[in-house]
């Protein structure tokens, strides 16, 4: 059988989540013997939805196997997985469902599937983190993902779901970077409301924007509103080795959420599926976890 070679699109090149998802790609990519080729949306929709479309419409011999992407907006790129399934081009969508998948598969023989962490419930594990933390109640400052992105919507439903009726939040949004959660913070800080606000916590939905937030806040020059805030606890999301656990150890953030990168089991699941001529599942789900765990972190705060 020829070697295999696969397309792998991320949102971009500067979140640690998606340098993960880069990593983890290439290894699973050694591990099979696949030739993987990586490509960055660089935040901008239009510009993944360019960059796959020329990859699938490309001279035949210069297609991919198959595309894995991690969508940038607000859909799973409807006409351009229509054309990849014409092509006979396999298709991984990271982190989103599609309500395309049933019939996509109807149309070809090529895998067509979903793999994604339940983002409704990465929010309700914030949610109970607020919960723990927060025993009495109180106010979180929380930094979304992108108003268009279904995994920021999603884990905002969850967090309402679960946290107590007695912490209030105020949203603020980012692009899952450290750069623009520190600027969304800076322009928060400048406003007169920001000076009223008794905040308690301070929690997002992506470690980085985390980091984002407590670097504005160092920014701060007056040094006692600067220590009030440094001193909050700060919660994240994503909880991988290197970055979001390693801050939990070191304590600039209290807790985050571990979501495990996908991008390298949708490669194993390509080449399985190519290997073995069969369709795999339609959506599979990976599972996140609190860290610290839950019980654990009400003990600390306790």
């Amino acid at each position: 059988m020829k070697k295999l070679r696969f397309v792998v699109s991320l949102t971009n090149d500067d979140n640690d989540y998606q340098i993960e998802q880069k990593e983890s790609a290439e290894q699973a990519a050694r591990k099979t013997g696949v030739d993987v080729e990586i490509i960055h949306a660089q935040n901008d929709a239009i510009n993944q939805s360019t960059q796959i479309l020329k990859v699938v419409q490309s001279p035949k011999e210069l297609r991919p196997d198959a595309i894995i992407f991690e969508p940038v907006g607000g859909t799973a790129l409807p006409q351009v997985a229509r054309a990849a399934a014409s092509a006979g081009i396999g298709w991984a969508i990271l982190n989103r469902d599609a309500n395309y998948i049933e019939e996509m598969r109807k149309l070809t023989t090529a895998p067509i599937f979903a793999i994604s962490s339940d983002h409704v419930e990465i929010g309700r594990i914030q949610g109970r983190q607020m919960a723990a933390l927060l025993r009495g109640g109180g106010s979180v400052l929380y930094i979304q993902g992108p108003s268009e992105n279904s995994a920021a919507k999603e884990r905002t439903l969850g967090m309402q779901e679960t946290k107590p009726a007695s912490v209030q939040v105020t949203m603020l949004k980012a692009q899952w970077t450290e750069e623009s959660a520190q600027k969304s913070v800076r322009s928060w800080l400048k406003l007169t409301t920001s000076q009223r606000a008794a905040i308690d916590l301070v929690s997002a939905q992506d470690d980085s924007m985390a980091m984002g937030a407590r670097n504005a806040f160092k920014e701060l020059t007056n040094e006692d509103e600067r220590e009030r805030w440094l001193k909050l606890p700060f919660t994240g999301c994503d909880g991988l080795p290197k970055t979001g656990q390693a801050w939990v150890r070191s304590g600039l953030l209290t807790a985050t959420v571990f979501v495990p990168p996908n991008a390298g089991q949708a490669v194993e699941m390509l080449f399985d599926a190519m290997q073995n001529r069969k369709m795999p599942p339609e959506r599979v789900t990976t599972t996140a976890t609190s860290i610290p765990a839950l019980d654990a972190l009400g003990r600390k705060k306790a």
